[in-house]
């Protein structure tokens, strides 16, 4: 019987019931503040794990892993983001068993703190170096987290067999692994774009007075305080362009209503912990006093605004923002166009 018949049948419930099923289990990758990962061990077997464990029949893999985060650590805590989904062969346990593995954290200090092992399946709980987490896990389960943590660099989902990832995996494929399987020819269009690297895409608008000062934002949701040039991500999936979403932000973050002049430069950021990004930087124009009384910021994303030399955005901007910065505004000084930088640099 197949699934549509059997949805429509009078005996649904009684057919899916006598189906075999692989087991399936919700898996947290905890982090606290310093990016350490959660690591348990069980009092019921030896070596370490993850937080989490089997679904009940109710249960969709995200509920489980809740209730078994309170169970086992006493924390009611939020599940996030899906990083990878891994099946472990029947052979290892009896029976197939799909993991779905999620983001939650980081932990707050007074989370860690409240840790506390409620039902007695744990005995320990401690956080750990990503590696070194990866290396003192269970060889089949370090796979697993390799992959996540690599899906969750990446902003993507991991999918894994055995631990391993598969071809069409949107991340944990190794560079060489992709390449290898793009140049066999093997794989079909859907896989090959769900393996090509991503990039981040923002736009931003340079406002000057034209003696070497540009006006630069703080937003309220950074961590480390550091200001930013006006601008924000571009809504590619909307079909949103560079320019449009330069000049949305515009008016969005500022209140500016204007046209956007040339684009000065695009600027590559290599991947670190984070997709690549580019920045399309434009030419908003020389601003006047009466335009800058007029700047209304959102409340909720910016709490201020300054205008400020290359020397005076030091120390507020990250280091390559003030070389993005800098190449900018000589380059409106110089009449220039179409820069290409590299985290800031002119190539």
């Amino acid at each position: 019987m197949d699934e549509e018949t059997a949805q429509t049948g009078a005996d649904a419930r009684a057919y899916y019931a006598q189906v075999p099923a692989p087991m399936v289990c919700g898996t947290a990758l905890v982090t606290d503040a310093e990016g350490r990962i959660l690591v348990v061990e069980p009092s019921y077997k030896p070596g370490l794990d993850l937080p989490g464990g089997l679904v009940l029949d109710q249960e969709s893999p995200r509920q489980g892993l809740a209730r078994e985060l309170v169970e086992e650590l006493g924390l009611n805590l939020e599940v996030g983001r899906l990083l990878a989904v891994d099946t472990t062969p029947a052979a290892v346990h009896g029976r197939a068993l799909v993991a779905h593995v999620h983001a939650v954290g980081p932990l707050t200090a007074a989370q860690v703190a409240d840790i506390r092992f409620a039902d007695g399946e744990l005995s320990s709980a401690s956080f750990l170096p990503p590696a070194e987490a990866v290396r003192r896990l269970p060889e089949r389960l370090g796979r697993r987290v390799r992959g996540a943590l690599e899906a969750m660099a990446a902003g993507s989902i991991a999918y894994l067999d055995d631990g391993r990832p598969q071809p069409g995996s949107p991340a944990g494929l190794p560079a060489e692994e992709r390449i290898r399987l793009e140049e066999s020819g093997t794989i079909g269009r859907d896989a090959h774009l769900a393996m090509r690297p991503k990039a981040l895409t923002s736009a931003n608008v340079l406002l000057h007075d034209g003696r070497g000062r540009a006006l630069i934002v703080r937003p309220t949701y950074r961590q480390d305080g550091r200001w930013l040039l006006p601008g924000g991500g571009i809504d590619s999936d909307t079909g949103e362009t560079p320019r449009a979403a330069a000049q949305r932000e515009l008016r969005e973050e500022l209140g500016f209503e204007r046209p956007l002049g040339s684009l000065l430069a695009t600027d590559w950021s290599p991947p670190a912990d984070r997709p690549a990004m580019v920045a399309f930087v434009y030419d908003g124009g020389p601003v006047t006093a009466a335009e800058l009384d007029a700047v209304r910021l959102p409340p909720g994303e910016l709490d201020a605004w300054r205008m400020v030399t290359v020397e005076e955005s030091r120390g507020l901007l990250l280091d390559p923002l003030v070389d993005r910065l800098a190449a900018c505004l000589d380059a409106v000084a110089a009449g220039a166009r179409g820069l290409e930088l590299v985290r800031g640099l002119p190539v």
